[in-house]
């Protein structure tokens, strides 16, 4: 019986500890409190705060494209990624770069240059331009999250938050 148990419910608790590593959060600057979250990640969507609910889906991430609410219709494509280049809608072209990743910072444009660093993420924190102040962290986020998502984040922050 103790067999049985076992085999029945270590199963179950395996499935449920992947499912809570795959869930990420957001958090205001520095602070880790329940209060200070921004986003909630899983499965490539993006919540807002705390939440998992279908209605507080703020972008869905499906392959290298960053879709616009529960939307996957190109019309609300916000961004696309290719080779860490990332660009608006639909778009492959250079005219519609916004950002560029390139070794833990994000260009403004196609840019390499070092005044033209948006953000750069160290560990689990992302500052503003080049900075490594607390002081400058604009977010830090808890949990594995993805590049794309990473980017997606950074989206919502510059032109949303």
């Amino acid at each position: 019986m103790k067999a049985v148990c076992f085999t029945l419910v270590f199963p179950i608790l395996f499935v449920t500890s992947l499912q809570a590593q795959l869930e990420g959060k957001v958090y205001k600057n520095s602070f880790n409190y329940s209060s200070d979250i921004l986003y909630t990640l899983k499965d490539g969507i993006i919540y807002k705060g705390n939440s998992t609910y279908t209605s507080n889906i703020v972008v869905k991430i499906i392959n290298n494209n960053i879709y616009k609410g529960n939307s996957n219709y190109s019309s609300d494509l916000l961004l696309n990624i290719n080779d860490s280049i990332i660009r608006k809608g639909v778009s492959n072209y250079n005219s519609d770069i916004i950002a560029k990743y390139k070794e833990g910072n994000l260009f403004k444009g196609n840019s390499s240059y070092h005044s033209d660093i948006l953000i750069n993420k160290k560990e689990n924190n992302v500052y503003l331009k080049d900075s490594n102040y607390q002081s400058d962290i604009i977010y830090s986020f808890k949990g594995e999250i993805t590049f794309n998502e990473f980017i997606a984040i950074w989206y919502l922050y510059y032109y949303v938050y």
